[in-house]
């Protein structure tokens, strides 16, 4: 049967051990503590096996011995000072590999049937490029957030600015240094790596609070606050004047459709203060109250009610 990926890497790392063998045991897992993610990650990376992209076990641990402050069996340094952090790090890797690391690979393999692939970690490999390009627009938006002073909005584009030329070079020059950093990802040491990830954590953080923030948004869009306020809510008489300039009397008045206006209150006050109430619709309501009058005008004629009968406003 041919070996698959997992059986070359597991290979390996049981040959790079065993060709540290002579190391304090302390030493030699803390030189293979991440050993078989890397491989994994070279393997993802390309074509070839990993004694051709790697060298033999041998020589790959020849290489991790120079990293070792001491070899040959030399005892392990006393600790100048007491470290809880290596303490728990003592207690709790080892409980992890033990317990939980079998059962991540079992549902590695498990899921991967699912979707048609030995591993689903597999599958996730080829998905690398893609999650570059995302990584490189999503760091080109925080560089733009962050620098950008317009107080415009920036949207889909990391526009600086408002400038579309300087996103589109921001955004090339980002996704180029992504693609650029993520093929180089299995040489980088270890410390590198590891702020790599915490960086690529906090742009997936990001990208999830922008996403929701976009889809508020979206959702909100529908209602907005609009202060209507009626511009005749404040009238409470209407005055009709001729070209003449005569106050007319008894006017009533139609929409487009025919439909009577109403306005103001259908009330006026007497001599004596005391309300009276008028007929609604037949404007003014209180004559005496004309806002102005032409010197020596008089009130228009009254309307015959031969001549509204015949006139019916259309």
């Amino acid at each position: 049967m041919k070996p698959t990926a997992q059986d070359e890497i597991t290979a390996y790392v049981f040959a790079v051990r065993a060709a540290l063998g002579d190391l304090p045991e302390a030493q030699r897992e803390e030189l293979l503590e991440d050993l078989h993610e890397h491989l994994t990650e070279v393997m993802a990376d390309g074509e070839g096996s990993l004694v051709d992209r790697l060298g033999s076990p041998e020589a790959y641990a020849a290489e991790l011995r120079g990293t070792a402050p001491f070899v040959g069996g030399f005892p392990d340094p006393p600790p100048s000072r007491h470290n809880p952090l290596a303490d728990l790090q003592d207690l709790v890797v080892p409980q992890l590999r033990e317990h939980v690391m079998p059962k991540v690979r079992a549902a590695d393999a498990r899921l991967g049937k699912v979707i048609g692939y030995e591993h689903a970690s597999d599958f996730l490999a080829l998905l690398r490029p893609a999650w570059w390009i995302l990584r490189g627009y999503l760091a080109a938006m925080v560089v733009a957030a962050m620098l950008d002073d317009s107080g415009q909005p920036i949207g889909l584009l990391p526009r600086i600015g408002g400038s579309d030329a300087v996103a589109l070079v921001l955004l090339a020059a980002a996704i180029l240094g992504s693609v650029w950093l993520g093929r180089r990802v299995p040489r980088l040491p270890r410390v590198p790596r590891l702020f790599l990830y915490a960086g690529s954590v906090v742009l997936v953080m990001v990208a999830l609070a922008g996403f929701f923030e976009a889809d508020s948004s979206t959702r909100d869009s529908y209602y907005s606050d609009v202060n209507y306020e009626n511009p005749y809510s404040g009238v409470e008489d209407v005055f009709v004047y001729d070209e003449q300039g005569r106050l007319v009397t008894n006017a009533r008045l139609f929409d487009q459709n025919g439909q009577p206006i109403h306005l103001g209150n259908a009330y006026c006050t007497d001599d004596e203060g005391n309300y009276v109430e008028k007929d609604g619709g037949v404007y003014p309501y209180c004559p005496s109250q004309a806002p102005f009058r032409m010197p020596g005008a008089t009130s228009s004629a009254k309307p015959s009610p031969s001549a509204s009968q015949s006139k019916t406003p259309r």
